[in-house]
């Protein structure tokens, strides 16, 4: 882990473990850095550029340790860019000896999604309320219906959403029907951050990748080596420096 200041050293097993209101510098094998929140402090606060953390001393993947370890919530200002996200969780079938990795689900807009079933009348009709939140957090809706048990070939949506709600009709009485609403978001932060699906590189990344090695390119043409060069070549050299000691100790055998 690379910060500034600093009043703790390296740990075992990883860069760093420090709690609300200590800095940081420091660079370990293992985590990159173990993060638990304080009482009242925020873990870490980082603004700009100034983090580069990596798993233990292979900062270019391959490495078995984590770049970060958060015990806790994190809180981001702005927004968290990652090539791709997903959830883990102890295997609901094996939690003992599994984990169970699920991705999330991405668009190019900011898009909120709510669905549920609800059960027709005797006339062959339903309304979906929605939270009272909904219009006022959502815009531009898109629907879905399916039904269950039984074919629905005259279902639609009878009434668009207004006032928080929608009507279903055109069902056979008292069948059931799943519905999935998507919006896009219109609240005052979404509104002034909106995704920009396609965007230029800035100028210092322009020639790099994220992921190099996926485009036949070297690890220099990272994105990191164009904003980090002495730091990614000292890990270079380190990595190089550790390969070279250990078949050194392998041949003395």
């Amino acid at each position: 882990m690379v910060g500034t200041g600093g009043n703790l050293g390296p740990t075992s097993g990883a860069g760093g473990v420090f709690t609300g209101g200590q800095n940081f510098n420091f660079i370990s094998p293992g985590f990159g850095v173990v993060a638990s929140g304080g009482n009242n402090d925020d873990s870490l606060t980082v603004t700009g550029d100034g983090i580069l953390a990596a798993p233990g001393e292979d900062c270019c993947g391959g490495g078995t340790g984590l770049a970060g370890n958060f015990l806790g919530d994190i809180q981001t200002e702005g927004t968290s860019n990652s090539s791709s996200s997903a959830f883990k969780i102890d295997h609901p079938l094996d939690p003992a000896n599994q984990y169970l990795y699920h991705s999330s689900v991405e668009s190019p807009d900011m898009k909120n999604m709510y669905d549920g079933v609800v059960r027709l009348n005797e006339k062959g009709e339903a309304t979906v309320a929605m939270p009272e939140y909904f219009g006022a957090l959502n815009r531009d809706f898109r629907y879905q219906l399916t039904s269950i048990g039984a074919p629905g070939p005259g279902l639609y949506v009878a009434e668009e959403l207004a006032n928080n709600q929608f009507k279903i009709a055109g069902g056979a009485p008292g069948s059931k029907v799943s519905w999935q609403v998507t919006g896009i978001r219109q609240d005052a932060w979404a509104s002034a951050h909106r995704v920009q699906a396609e965007v230029a590189k800035p100028p210092i990344e322009r020639g790099y990748y994220l992921h190099p090695e996926l485009f036949g390119a070297p690890e220099e043409r990272g994105v990191n080596w164009a904003r980090h060069p002495r730091e990614m070549q000292r890990r270079k050299d380190q990595r190089r420096h550790a390969g070279l000691a250990a078949t050194k100790q392998v041949s003395s055998r």
